[in-house]
């Protein structure tokens, strides 16, 4: 039984997906999870029996990778399972539907009461029941996208995915090893000095991840100066539209390349720090935030927008958004400081 995420197409880069969907049944075995998405992800797991639930987590998967999660036989009257995605991405691909509210921690954790939060760094978080199918290897549920990828096709989409978010053109993100992915490959690799087999490393994600956050190079990129989480918001510019995108999270003192596809000559770029709340902090009673004169319609959850007249009339708020020229630049970098 695959753990499926649909991830609807019309969204690609803002990555809103439906629930997870499964029923929960005790584990007899081995436990295996497997990542057929085009995301890295990190995945926590919740055990219930006798009124009481366990948490623990993170356990990170690669596309196309399975993982031992729980060894041996398990004796529980339901299985949970949480998934995120890495900050590299920015806003994420997974669901917030579910069926229990567990605990989880920042870092990796092991909660033997999990059903309330009382830690600082420690948050609930919507767990979904699940149902693992049966092998000769054991028990195993699957993370799938609509696109239903096999092992070598989920890897390969991630590998797009991420060359995509570096700067590199490997569209469409479609799992399928054609002529203009190659290329993109190819291209990563000469840029970055690696082996003409680096793709098939054990830690190739890694080595995408990292260049897909460092500030040089092609493509757009925020980097975060400071010690404050930071949400931000991008603009692009195609036919004298804008469309406006949001919120990526940019962690302190790592760098984001949002997902910006074709040939661009401008972006707007707006970003403010927020607190373990949430909320926008202040600097001397202002908001430390950075953007510009453009004034374009945001919204305080997920969004992409593309109209821009009278944001407080349809419920939007309006926010300052800086313009960026990439004419005739290989990359271009916002820093926020």
């Amino acid at each position: 039984m695959l753990l499926r995420i649909n991830i609807p197409r019309w969204l690609q880069a803002a990555l809103a997906c439906a629930p997870l969907c499964a029923l929960a049944a005790p584990a007899r075995a081995d436990l295996q999870l497997c990542n057929r998405m085009s995301y890295v992800v990190e995945a926590a797991i919740g055990i219930e029996d006798k009124g009481a639930a366990a948490t623990r987590g993170w356990f990170r998967l690669d596309p196309g990778q399975c993982r031992t999660v729980m060894q041996g036989e398990v004796q529980a009257e339901s299985l949970y399972l949480h998934a995120r995605a890495l900050a590299v991405y920015g806003a994420s691909p997974l669901p917030q539907g579910g069926h229990a509210d567990l605990c989880v921690a920042n870092d990796n954790f092991v909660l033997a009461a999990a059903r309330t939060c009382n830690r600082p760094g420690q948050k609930l978080a919507r767990f979904t029941a699940v149902k693992p199918s049966e092998n000769e290897k054991g028990l195993t549920a699957y993370l799938a996208e609509e696109a239903e990828y096999t092992d070598d096709q989920a890897r390969d989409a991630g590998i797009q995915r991420l060359l995509v978010i570096a700067g590199y053109d490997a569209t469409p993100i479609d799992g399928i090893r054609g002529a203009k992915t190659d290329a993109a490959l190819l291209l990563f690799i000469q840029e970055n000095k690696l082996t003409a087999t680096a793709a098939g490393r054990s830690d190739f994600f890694d080595v995408l991840i990292g260049v897909a956050q460092k500030p040089d190079g092609t493509g757009f990129a925020w980097c975060n100066d400071t010690t404050h989480v930071v949400m931000a918001a991008l603009g692009m510019e195609d036919k004298g539209e804008v469309t406006t995108r949001g919120w990526y999270r940019v962690e302190p003192g790592k760098c984001l390349r949002p997902d910006v596809r074709g040939q661009r000559r401008r972006l707007y770029s707006f970003a403010e720090a927020v607190g373990g709340d949430g909320q926008p902090l202040k600097r001397t009673d202002k908001p430390l935030a950075w953007g510009g004169e453009t004034i374009l319609c945001t919204r305080n959850v997920k969004f992409e927008l593309s109209e821009h007249k009278d944001c407080a009339g349809k419920g939007l708020t309006s926010a300052g958004f800086a313009s960026v020229d990439l004419a005739g630049r290989g990359g271009t970098t916002v820093r926020f400081k």
